[in-house]
């Protein structure tokens, strides 16, 4: 059965009765080449231990274990189960496992199930979960790496030169935590059925540590998201509206102090500028 071809897939899903999901943005791949370069990307061996989420049908899944030592694929949607049952039936070193990814423990679930191994991370995440699913991957530090397709507008931001307008909040802290790049992009018209926007594969690597150093990290959060709760407006109006109790002056003292200019927007910040003007806040309220 080959899980990229068309009449191969209506055929397997009208076999199980199976409708497609548009709240679950279930979107099936049906070129070949996509999953097989995608697993290729992640550089899993016999070494790593894949965590794979929503395999849909399973075409990636099945490259996966061509290349890794085991791989465990999470499924949201149980009427994909027998469906998976059938289609990895091939593959004795793939797991699958029925439940949200959003409610397991990972780091629980890569102790016990991927014990001696890699962990990594492959997978073509649904498009209505990527930011949450990404922010939780990136506070699992037992995976060395997350290799993921998804929108590819999203990609491009979290692939994004840090100062540039195309990022953002969530693209920094990713970037704190990561290093990322975007590989290469998939048109719709390689999904079934198409999704109204293209995608890319973004492969995300852990740092041996955070990007920038910060005393509070809690607080360096705080500053570096308020900086973009008013993205249109300048860093100033932004931090007084999320820091409340902070005044302007403080801010602007703050802002000069380490070298930017009075009208700076968030969006114009490096991680290493949040850094400075956490510890710069940090010293003006003395805590």
């Amino acid at each position: 059965m080959n899980l990229c071809d068309q009449t191969d897939i209506r055929a397997l899903l009208a076999r199980h009765s199976f409708r497609f999901s548009k709240s679950m943005g279930q979107n099936f791949l049906i070129d070949p080449t996509v999953p097989a370069d995608i697993a290729a990307a992640s550089l899993a061996n016999k070494s790593c231990g894949v965590l794979e989420i929503g395999p849909g049908i399973g075409p990636l899944t099945a490259e996966l274990a061509k290349r890794a030592g085991k791989v465990v694929s999470v499924e949201l949607d149980r009427s994909l189960l027998p469906i998976l049952a059938e289609t990895m039936a091939p593959y004795p070193n793939v797991e699958i496992i029925s439940g949200d990814v959003m409610k397991l423990d990972l780091n629980a679930l890569a102790a016990e199930k991927l014990q001696g191994l890699t962990p990594i991370v492959c997978a073509n995440l649904p498009y209505n979960i990527t930011s949450p699913v990404l922010a939780k991957l990136a506070q699992t530090p037992c995976f060395r790496s997350l290799t993921v397709l998804i929108q590819k507008e999203v990609a491009q931001r979290l692939s994004a030169p840090q100062g540039s307008s195309e990022g953002g909040a969530f693209s920094l802290f990713l970037q704190y935590h990561m290093e990322t790049e975007l590989l290469f992009k998939v048109p719709r018209e390689k999904f079934l059925p198409a999704p109204r926007v293209d995608s890319a594969v973004l492969r995300c690597v852990r740092r041996t540590r955070p990007a920038v150093e910060t005393t509070d990290e809690a607080f360096f959060f705080k500053v570096l998201r308020g900086a973009f709760l008013l993205r249109r407006k300048t860093l100033v109006n932004s931090l007084s509206a999320a820091l409340p109790g902070r005044d302007k002056a403080e801010l602007q003292s703050a802002i000069a102090g380490c070298g930017l200019p009075p009208a700076v927007r968030g969006e114009c910040l490096t991680l290493q500028d949040f850094a400075a003007l956490t510890e710069a806040l940090r010293e003006n309220s003395g805590i």
